[in-house]
């Protein structure tokens, strides 16, 4: 039994010299060692031997096992070392190579339009107001005298996400709250994302608006004009070409659309402005009288001009930009241009 035990080191110790990888010095640990091992075994057969050969089987076995212990340890701090040094080498990083140079990122097209949309209204005196996007159809809606059967309410055109609640479908809500909690007079305007049911390459489901607002004893329709006029030549050139159209909204009387001349042709006609050398820019009108009884408003005392514009319009237009959908794409192409 003792001849086999030695044996069995023998073995043992050039099998484990010869292991290359840390995974078979384990196996060699388990066929050795392990529960069904060979040296296991031989301890198992101590129970045939006398009473007089056991003690010196028993001493020779556990010598045999702390030799073969001490030679897998042996060769398994070997391999690590070797395996540690081979990932180095393979990590290594040469420091005086020249370095990579990083790709320079920018804002968002929307975000440098609307920046600048807002550093204009600033700069004439408008103070910036914020509103949840997630809104009830008393403030989209009926505070901005849009009655229940108006079709802009219907399902087609507006996301409801619980009865009474919607998606904000402009900003204008931002308006009727500022009027709740602020007396005359108020020039505010209100940035922010909006969402209506429609989807091609000039709409999106979610896209942003700039809508604005001025409530004073005075003010009439030639302010309003004055203003946008002012704006448009301000961001557009002052050569640029604006015209009012009668329009029509549920919150304004009277009401317009605002054109301007054609940014891409000069006015000539192209397929952008459908030949007509103009293209539609914003909504605007006098605040209607029946808004200011929502908010507690003096409507023979005071008078008011609203407009919105959407910034991703006016990112198309100024950029020459055909489709809408290249805003949302997060193509690192089209967003390089404007880094």
């Amino acid at each position: 039994m003792i001849d086999k035990l030695k044996a069995l080191q023998a073995e043992a110790a050039g099998a484990v010299a010869g292991a290359a990888t840390l995974a078979a010095l384990d196996d060699l640990r388990i066929h050795y060692l392990g529960r069904k091992g060979a040296v296991t075994g031989c301890l198992r057969d101590m129970g045939k031997l006398s009473a007089a050969e056991r003690p010196a089987v028993g001493k020779a076995a556990n010598e045999v096992k702390d030799a073969i212990e001490a030679v897998l340890a042996a060769r398994g701090e070997a391999l690590q070392r070797s395996e540690r040094g081979a990932r180095f080498a393979a990590e290594a990083v040469d420091v005086t190579r020249p370095g990579r140079r990083s790709h320079r990122g920018g804002l968002h097209p929307v975000t440098l339009v609307l920046r600048e949309m807002l550093d204009l209204f600033v700069g004439m005196g408008y103070a910036v107001a914020d509103g949840p996007e997630v809104e009830t159809e008393y403030y989209n809606f009926e505070a901005l005298n849009i009655p229940a059967h108006h079709p802009a309410r219907d399902m087609q055109d507006t996301f409801y996400v619980a009865p009474g609640v919607v998606l904000r479908t402009h900003t204008s809500p931002v308006q009727v709250r500022v009027m709740e909690t602020t007396r005359p007079p108020v020039k505010i305007v209100a940035p922010g994302k909006v969402y209506r049911c429609d989807a091609d390459i000039t709409h999106s489901p979610m896209f942003h608006q700039v809508e604005g607002l001025l409530v004073d004893e005075g003010v009439t329709f030639a302010d309003l004009k004055g203003m946008l006029t002012a704006f448009l030549h301000s961001y557009y050139g002052p050569d640029t070409g604006v015209r009012f159209r009668p329009s029509y909204f549920p919150f304004t009387e009277p009401s317009a659309e605002v054109d301007i001349q054609c940014v891409l042709c000069g006015g000539s006609g192209c397929r952008i402005c459908s030949g007509t050398g103009w293209l539609e820019i914003l909504g605007c009108g006098m605040v209607d009288p029946a808004v200011y009884g929502f908010v507690g408003y003096d409507p023979e005392r005071y008078q008011g001009f609203a407009f919105g514009m959407g910034v991703e319009r006016i990112a198309m237009l100024k950029y020459g930009i055909g489709d809408i959908r290249l805003f949302y794409e997060n193509d690192a192409r089209f967003l390089s241009h404007f880094s």
